[in-house]
């Protein structure tokens, strides 16, 4: 039986990735980390590169890669079921010392609201550490539509990765509409919220590699070497992972 055009997942076999299962979790003391959410399906080298950089850009001591298990941005959208999306950032990441993969929202009933992992991620870790939330300015420009977008500067830090061709002054003008007390600091593109925590427009390498190329590039059999991992591409391959149309998933 197929199920969103992949081999039903073997909880027993997914490489032994889930935690628990012989896969040690990297110690992190709070202090600054990231995180970057997002479907992963499939995480590339877009995602590591952009996590790596903003990373020992701002020295963080961790950047957590959390696939969403529910995302309410694509209720409507098939997506390739959680474990093995999940499996794929382990993969990915396995080598880094820097980037960690988190089931977060995997143990989580309903939608994955970015509004509830900060909030759960604060608890974790305390008032004490310094959280920052990676997001693309073009994800970051829908943010009003987030669940309790305005309670999100309470729990976090927010790094704006422009996208390519992102015009910096609509953007500024946009997070200055945001909140009636923020503060344009001194320092290039930072932003104090009400809250105290900073908004942050920093630049990385913008790779050209789309989750959805990836996907339409497998359906047409083409190779997809240096797109990805070469571990998460012999997962793809091996699972069988979008070897049909997007209607038929």
């Amino acid at each position: 039986m197929r199920t969103n055009g992949a081999r039903r997942v073997n909880h027993h076999k997914v490489y032994r990735l889930r935690t628990g299962t012989n896969t040690p979790v990297k110690k992190t003391v709070a202090g600054k980390i990231g995180i970057l959410g997002g479907t992963f399906d499939p995480v590339h080298f877009g995602h590591l590169r952009t996590a790596e950089e903003i990373g020992h850009e701002l020295s963080l001591q961790r950047v957590f890669l959390i696939p969403a298990a529910s995302p309410p941005h694509k209720i409507h959208d098939p997506v390739t079921p959680f474990d093995h999306r999940l499996a794929m950032v382990r993969l990915a990441v396995r080598e880094s010392a820097l980037l960690e993969a988190l089931d977060l929202e995997g143990r989580r009933v309903g939608l994955s609201y970015s509004f509830d992992t900060l909030k759960e991620l604060r608890s974790r870790f305390g008032m004490k550490a310094e959280i920052f939330f990676l997001v693309g300015s073009d994800a970051f420009i829908e943010i009003r539509t987030w669940k309790n977008y305005q309670a999100l500067f309470e729990y976090a830090n927010f790094v704006i990765i422009p996208r390519i061709g992102s015009d910096l002054g609509t953007l500024h003008n946009f997070i200055l509409g945001l909140d009636k007390d923020v503060k344009k600091q001194d320092r290039k593109n930072v932003y104090t919220m009400s809250s105290g925590n900073n908004v942050i427009i920093l630049r990385s390498t913008l790779l050209d590699i789309s989750a959805t190329g990836i996907r339409d590039m497998v359906r047409g059999g083409k190779p997809i070497t240096f797109l990805v991992p070469e571990a998460v591409r012999t997962y793809i391959h091996r699972e069988e992972l979008y070897r049909v149309h997007e209607n038929n998933r």
